[in-house]
């Protein structure tokens, strides 16, 4: 199930980009980046549309993936 981003809590949609973006086995290239730069980015993704935040009731777990992904 889809979740809008916009209906998150702030600091809940925070916390959930920060655990993605921290997450074991996440590469992000050859040019280290900060967390924070990483966070915005996602945020820019979930904002143009190009991710969505995706709710499993099976699992109880929500990821962020790439729309395109679907």
């Amino acid at each position: 199930m889809i979740i809008p981003w916009e209906q998150l809590q702030p600091d809940t949609l925070t916390s959930l980009i920060k655990e993605f973006v921290t997450r074991d086995g996440t590469d992000y290239g050859f040019k280290e980046t900060t967390t924070e730069t990483r966070i915005e980015q996602v945020r820019a993704k979930l904002k143009q549309g190009e991710a969505v935040v995706l709710f499993s009731q099976s699992t109880g777990q929500c990821n962020i993936v790439a729309r395109n992904s679907l």
